[in-house]
């Protein structure tokens, strides 16, 4: 079976469960004074690590998760959580520094609040990487540097260095990012400068499309959140103006296999030519005829019913990664990432929702209806 090592941020992501009734506006929820029945917390691990890793490694991939934790009580936390999946092993435990966590408001109606700690992931660095275990494996995926501030330090050395460590072993590479808060150090960050040094060693780049466009071109971001006008982004955005240029500068720094996350519509997606994508490596064995020279966007199927969005960019990613490690066709991949999104919507957390191939399989096949279609 083919190895992947699932590395970046982790955190404990604790998410109070609102009342199921669809809100318009925050304010008709949060006020100052204001008493709200809640019901239970749901509490589990977060972040790339846990959503991405564990999510491939329920999928059927044989994934190492490395992050980096305290030695507090949040860290206790997450250790048993990932004991139960038997992913623990490559954890790396800090005595001098705090467990990550976020507090998720996910409120029915209104786009996702995270109330974020990063603590130790702010330190990761490629030491914490065994050159051994990359060596064996076929992906390194790596999630959330903007929340990492090692990461984006000095123009994003670290992060280089990590990536170009992983290609020089051998292993092909996926990327994955989260949103910047304007206001942190991450927001006076370069993050275009960063892209342009990093993505050459990026075989998989999959980022959402308004970190993207933050990163990359921020007047227009600016643009997209005047005409949203308080609505979610992807709602207003067109694939041809909107989306295709951020994916021709990632194109143009050397991006191999592009797929941005544009939320409920669904996922754009182009691949390089043979000779670009060859270079992601031999461990994968990518079907090269069948992934390279693509373009497009694959719609999301539409969801049983909606609690909240927490890890479901995050799983998509994990199905679309497994998918083209286990062989199938960049159409089936897609298809398999856009369902898995679909399903995980339906439970507060990350993993709840996920179903095996199979099944999702079989959904899709009896003609599961997406998001747009009547």
């Amino acid at each position: 079976m083919k190895k992947v090592i699932a590395a970046g941020h982790i955190c404990l992501d604790i998410t109070p469960m609102f009342p199921e009734r669809n809100v318009n506006s925050l304010n008709d929820v949060l006020a100052p004074g204001k008493l709200i029945q809640m019901g239970e917390a749901d509490v589990h691990t977060g972040g790339s690590v846990a959503n991405t890793g564990l999510a491939m490694k329920l999928l059927g991939a044989d994934v190492t998760l490395m992050g980096k934790i305290g030695n507090d009580a949040f860290g206790n936390m997450i250790l048993n959580i990932l004991e139960k999946y038997d992913a623990k092993g490559g954890m790396i435990v800090s005595e001098k520094e705090t467990t990550s966590y976020s507090v998720v408001l996910a409120i029915p109606g209104i786009d996702r609040i995270f109330l974020h700690c990063s603590g130790a992931n702010h330190t990761f660095c490629a030491d914490d990487i065994p050159k051994e275990a990359l060596s064996e494996a076929a992906l390194f995926h790596f999630g959330y540097p903007p929340l990492m501030k090692s990461m984006y330090e000095n123009d994003g050395e670290e992060l280089l260095k990590i990536m170009k460590q992983a290609k020089d072993l051998g292993a092909a590479t996926s990327l994955d990012m989260a949103a910047v808060d304007p206001k942190s150090d991450a927001g006076t960050a370069d993050w275009d400068k960063i892209l342009e040094r990093v993505i050459p060693y990026v075989d998989f780049f999959v980022p959402s499309v308004e970190e993207l466009c933050y990163m990359l071109d921020r007047e227009r971001f600016e643009e997209w959140q005047k005409r949203a006008a308080g609505r979610d982004i992807t709602e207003i955005l067109d694939i041809e103006k909107d989306v295709k240029p951020l994916a021709e500068q990632c194109m143009n720094y050397g991006a191999r296999v592009l797929l941005i996350k544009c939320g409920a519509p669904g996922m754009y997606y182009w691949t390089a030519d043979k000779a670009i994508l060859r270079e992601a490596g031999e461990r994968i064995g990518l079907n090269l005829d069948e992934w390279a020279g693509r373009e497009g966007f694959e719609r999301s199927y539409l969801p049983e019913k909606i609690l909240s969005g927490t890890g479901a960019g995050d799983t998509s990613i994990a199905a679309f990664l497994v998918a083209m490690l286990e062989g199938y066709s960049l159409e089936r991949a897609l298809q398999l990432a856009t369902a898995a999104g679909a399903s995980c919507v339906a439970a507060y957390d990350a993993l709840s929702g996920l179903k095996p191939f199979p099944e999702l399989e079989k959904k899709i096949d009896a003609g599961w209806q997406k998001n747009g279609e009547r």
